[in-house]
């Protein structure tokens, strides 16, 4: 019997540290999407802020629209626009709801419908209100067709320019409808702590988002306005921010959300595994890849129509590719994380 005793104590022996480090393990997943869940309901908080002076400022503008109040508007788009581009990238829980993410930004619009469907509005003889924005569609609801309002250039041209008594009723209508769907966003997501914290899946869940908001960005974003994707031809309107000119700023937007409220979480799970370096490489590159801005403050245009500002293009791109390899390739395949079917790819 001796023998099989000794068999079982060793047995004991190598269990202990396996069991230990299992715990370690969990320990480790639930600090990562702890910070996770925080980092995007502030987020969420600062996008239902900035919905609620858009609103504002919609309604003020239409009030009296003045040149500061138009300003005023056009700043607090934009704050807000940034502050959606901010967690763009979560691609599941409450945003799936109804196709939030869609309704806060309908992209890419090949057909141009958001024009279409404003021009509907516009010239139809029934008012337009809060009621109308919600059962027409998402190409009517979100950033972009405040956009159009603001900055398409046929239509300041027309009679239909801001602030035209029916244009405004459509600007109020959807900077209200982004602020309900906005403070909507933020209460979900803080009722969804306890499932997110709760489910196991919900790690590789996240890490996934955050690889497929690179794809999106280098491949969509980027490489297809470059003309290094589709028939090989530069496009500005291949960009998602190309009427106002902003679809640079979008994009630090972005970059600057993965750092703030993805790359935490992910390099705690990278200081756990075999290759901690991880971490470190992805912080730096964090930063190369945003020291391209200001420069890069510009429009899509310029960008696209100057080599020489072309070029500075270009630098960004390769250091978002070196990014997403690091993220996607190495930092993914060292936490055993397979990318999946993307519900938000091309929103």
């Amino acid at each position: 019997m001796r023998p099989l005793t000794k068999a079982v104590g060793i047995a004991a022996l190598i269990l202990v540290p396996i069991a230990g480090m299992a715990a370690n393990q969990t320990e480790t997943n639930r600090n990562a999407t702890q910070q996770w869940h925080q980092g995007i309901l502030a987020g969420y908080q600062s996008l239902a802020a900035e919905a609620g002076d858009l609103s504002v400022a919609a309604v003020d503008y239409c009030s009296a629209p003045e040149q500061a109040a138009r300003e005023t508007l056009e700043q607090a788009w934009l704050d807000t626009f940034l502050a959606w581009q901010r967690v763009r990238y979560v691609d599941f829980g409450p945003v799936e709801n109804d196709n939030l993410a869609w309704q806060f930004q309908f992209w890419p619009d090949p057909k141009n419908l958001i024009a279409r469907k404003a021009s509907y509005l516009l010239n139809s003889e029934d008012p337009i209100s809060g009621e109308v924005i919600a059962e027409s569609g998402v190409a009517v609801q979100g950033f972009p067709m405040l956009e159009y309002l603001l900055y398409d250039e046929p239509l300041n041209a027309s009679d239909n320019a801001l602030p035209a008594e029916k244009t405004c009723g459509l600007l109020r209508a959807v900077a209200g409808h982004i602020e309900t769907n906005s403070q909507q966003l933020r209460d979900q997501w803080q009722t969804f702590r306890k499932d997110y914290l709760a489910t196991e899946q919900y790690r590789d869940t996240t890490i996934r988002a955050g690889m497929a908001a690179l794809e999106i960005l280098e491949d969509r974003r980027l490489a297809q306005p470059m003309g290094l994707r589709g028939n090989g031809k530069r496009s500005v309107y291949a960009a998602d921010a190309w009427r106002s000119g902003r679809s640079l700023k979008t994009m630090e937007a972005t970059i600057h959300g993965l750092e703030q409220s993805f790359l935490p979480g992910l390099t705690q799970l990278l200081k756990e595994s075999e290759q901690p370096q991880l971490g470190p490489r992805i912080e730096n590159q964090f930063k190369d890849v945003l020291e391209h801005f200001p420069k890069l403050h510009r429009p899509m245009t310029e960008l696209l129509s100057n080599d020489d500002a072309f070029s500075l293009l270009q630098g960004f791109y390769v250091d978002v590719s070196q990014l997403t390899t690091l993220i996607n390739d190495q930092a993914a395949v060292e936490l055993g994380v397979i990318r999946g079917f993307n519900s938000s790819d091309g929103d």
